[in-house]
């Protein structure tokens, strides 16, 4: 897999490089702002990028409106987002133009190297990947009568898990339970959401975030 690294702290970014390269990815370029990682895009056939929210110059959202623009050209091209808090409204940008192959995760979780490489593969191979802290603040903005609040703390656990992608399988191995309560908890989730349980993969994401962002 052919991956475009924009991060502008060397040590990151190098890291970044090295980390991706041990696991078998081929780095194409590895640079420092949003215009060069646009070039390399141009100039290279990549499957990916990985990429930093706020770049020079201003340190804002430069990261996010390449993202976009990669997108933009390439509909559908793999971006992993990495920022150093979570901002929901990003997020939501990010989903609004379209879910296929879209990550977006807390820089500390790169330091779990296996997730991390796992959720680079999933998103380059269309999944859609959310840091479930993202959840947690959405979770976290509701009023108290809302359906939500009627979800276990079990039920929550495994809303956030499948906010990052995680099929049935995967989830029922984190959390020690069979497949079969998963599917159980997952019910109830939808049931209690009113969302379709036909819903499946990274649309479970998607139809869990528009409900959590109404």
């Amino acid at each position: 897999m052919r991956i475009l690294i924009a991060e502008d702290d060397a040590l990151l970014r190098e890291g970044l490089a090295m980390l991706l390269r041990s696991e078998g990815f081929e780095v194409l370029a590895a640079v420092d702002n949003a215009d060069d990682l646009l070039a390399a895009f141009e100039a290279a056939d990549a499957d990916g990028a990985v990429l930093d929210v706020r770049m020079p110059p201003t340190f804002t959202n430069e990261g996010l409106r390449a993202a976009l623009e990669l997108r933009a050209r390439r509909p559908g091209f793999p971006v992993l987002v990495l920022s150093a808090y979570v901002e929901d409204r990003y997020a939501s940008r990010l989903l609004a133009g379209g879910a296929d192959g879209i990550g977006y995760l807390l820089k500390e979780r790169v330091g779990n190297v296996a997730e991390f490489v796992d959720t680079l593969r999933r998103v380059i191979g269309g999944a859609t990947v959310m840091d479930p802290e993202v959840i947690t603040q959405l979770v976290g903005r509701r009023g108290f009568n809302d359906p939500i609040r009627t979800l276990t703390p079990r039920e929550h656990e495994v809303l956030g898990l499948m906010a990052q992608g995680l099929a049935n399988q995967d989830i029922a191995e984190k959390l020690f339970v069979s497949e079969t309560a998963i599917s159980k908890h997952i019910g109830n989730i939808f049931a209690k959401l009113n969302l379709s349980v036909s819903d499946s993969g990274h649309r479970r994401v998607l139809a869990t975030l528009a409900y959590l962002r109404s």
